[in-house]
């Protein structure tokens, strides 16, 4: 009797067929609610503020005219005297140097006191690294105008950086309501977004290359430069595009820090809207703001992609 004939296999994992999920998915039907009001309250309010920039600011109060009109744009480079002479006015230019001359230096220092912390942490045991990022993690369990108004009896007139200041012989110093003020309120407000990316990456760095080049003669500085930071250069990009981008909009220090004397943009697309009730004009402020922003993401992006590293905003 012969030998029955085997029968073939089915293969799984084959080529699904349209329309078919495959076990363990969901069909995509089910994040459309989900991916709908993204959408609408995410690109909604920028369609609105896109579309108030193009109309006409009203003679009396708020709001806008429905009649459409390029004057908020021009008013970002031009100013109409009372005769009507149209000329370049660099006004608006300065406040956005100063947000980003302010951005900017508040993410170098950020990064330059970060990086030795996260690696000093990353040395530490297990334990002690729990801790430590605990102690990182405590100033979001605090409402930020808390923590501001704190840097505000710190630097007033009789504060305790001036009592320092008066008991080493220097004496007191006009440090509120300044900009140097603005500047330590933001490096304190976003130093811990640049400690967590940092570490991050600095805890999967295999710390023996470091003794390995120590063992071939390598100097402590050669070992930072050409070992330890192309390896963390991916957190380095990630802290950059979380500390850049909301230091350049930011609101609340230079206003109870900087005590309006700082001029950042944010400072003054809030003024347009509620002083000057000219909201065309503080819609293309926006809008500039968020190109500029779409700007340095796009920059980091292509700085990653030559450098072949991974970049998250997530922390």
């Amino acid at each position: 009797m012969a030998a029955p004939t085997p029968r073939p296999l089915k293969r799984r994992g084959g080529k699904a067929k349209a329309g078919v999920t495959k076990p363990g998915r969901i069909s995509g039907i089910f994040a459309f609610p989900a991916l709908l009001v993204s959408l609408v309250f995410t690109l909604g309010p920028i369609a609105v503020i896109a579309a108030f920039s193009f109309m006409t600011q009203p003679e009396k109060g708020g709001g806008v005219v429905f009649a459409f009109s390029t004057a908020g744009w021009k008013q970002f480079l031009f100013s109409e005297d009372f005769f009507g002479n149209v000329s370049f006015d660099s006004r608006y230019l300065q406040v956005f140097g100063t947000g980003l001359w302010q951005a900017l230096l508040t993410t170098v220092v950020c990064i330059a006191l970060a990086f030795p912390i996260a690696v000093w942490m990353a040395m530490k045991s297990e334990k002690t690294q729990r801790t430590l990022l605990l102690f990182i993690m405590i100033p979001f369990w605090t409402n930020l105008l808390v923590r501001t108004y704190a840097w505000i009896l710190m630097f007033n007139e009789n504060g305790s950086v001036n009592t320092v200041l008066e008991a080493i012989g220097i004496g007191k110093k006009t440090l509120l309501y300044t900009p140097f003020a603005s500047a330590v309120g933001l490096i304190y407000t976003f130093l811990p977004y640049a400690i967590l990316p940092l570490y991050s990456a600095v805890a999967g760095f295999d710390f023996r290359l470091v003794e390995a080049a120590y063992d071939l003669g390598a100097t402590k500085g050669v070992v930072i430069r050409r070992i330890l930071w192309p390896s963390v250069s991916g957190g380095v990009l990630s802290a950059i595009a979380l500390l850049f981008v909301p230091a350049f909009g930011s609101y609340i220090q230079p206003v109870l820090l900087g005590g309006g004397k700082v001029l950042m943009p944010g400072n003054l697309i809030a003024s347009q809207y509620a002083e000057a009730r000219n909201w065309p004009f503080g819609s293309v402020l926006s809008l500039i703001v968020l190109l500029l922003t779409l700007l340095g993401a796009g920059l980091v992006t292509v700085w990653a992609k030559r450098s072949s590293q991974k970049v998250s905003l997530s922390i």
